[in-house]
């Protein structure tokens, strides 16, 4: 099993207080024999419905040195566990959560928003220290 990423427990947290039910920690699938793992899994119920919404998040802290390192790694893997979601008919849709000063850092920039638009990724901006999600960007 892979290593939690660091701020894994503060995002589960914070999806929890947000109302969120964790369904899977994590979320596995495969597709032609390729096995992913996305950090969460969570539904959410909408009114008195029983149907929901579904999402997978990806967990990031954005820890090393260099940011746009850290920032093609997320992008690459959104995009595999995208198609693999794809692929597999799965409902869920999917997230990168991350946290909110490194949200802040990509938000002022031009070239992080056109990337981040152009590969179509679904952002949680979450304050760490509370646990708790500042920014729902989709």
């Amino acid at each position: 099993m892979a290593a939690r990423d660091k701020h894994h427990d503060a995002v589960r947290s914070a999806l929890i207080a947000d109302g969120w039910t964790i369904t899977h920690d994590p979320l596995y699938l495969s597709v032609e024999d390729i096995g992913f793992s996305i950090d969460l899994g969570a539904e959410k119920l909408i009114g008195a419905e029983r149907q929901g919404r579904k999402i997978a998040v990806e967990v990031k802290s954005f820890l090393r040195a260099s940011l746009i390192t850290d920032f093609h790694q997320a992008v690459g893997q959104c995009n595999s566990y995208q198609t693999a979601l794809d692929i597999s008919k799965m409902e869920h849709e999917l997230f990168l959560a991350i946290p909110y000063h490194t949200f802040r850092q990509l938000e002022d920039s031009n070239f992080y928003t056109a990337a981040m638009k152009r590969a179509r990724i679904n952002l949680i901006a979450v304050d760490t220290d509370k646990a708790i999600i500042i920014k729902w960007i989709e």
